[in-house]
């Protein structure tokens, strides 16, 4: 019974969130897959490192996907998210937690310029 009201109350807070607050979400979300990729991969849990890189190429694809291309700023996103998915290649192929390393900041830094934008479009 709590199970379903739970699964009712995410349902509800995802659908009347702003775009905005949906995006920080997702950064979220992807910084949360990378670090659990990273300590998969310490603890040498390859398939649970596997699920979470997997998870975090998914996550960036549907930021590229979502782009609105009629703005200048979504030709520079999309690079970016081509980068992202590129070192998440490499990371899968190498293993090597150093990408990671590499990754977290740079999608640290989109999230919060995004926060930013955020709160001055509200303003």
């Amino acid at each position: 019974m709590y199970q379903n009201g739970y699964e009712q109350y995410k349902m509800q807070s995802v659908n009347t969130m702003t775009r905005g607050e949906m995006l920080l979400l997702l950064y979220d979300e992807l910084t949360k897959r990378l670090t659990r990729a990273q300590i998969a991969l310490e603890d040498k849990n390859f398939d649970l490192f596997e699920r979470s890189v997997q998870r975090s190429r998914e996550i960036v694809q549907y930021l590229d996907k979502t782009l609105n291309m009629e703005y200048s700023i979504s030709y520079e996103l999309r690079r970016m998210y081509e980068f992202f998915l590129f070192e998440l290649s490499r990371l899968q192929a190498g293993r090597n937690s150093a990408v990671v390393d590499e990754l977290k900041p740079l999608v640290a830094e989109l999230r919060d310029a995004f926060k930013e934008a955020s709160k001055t479009a509200a303003v």
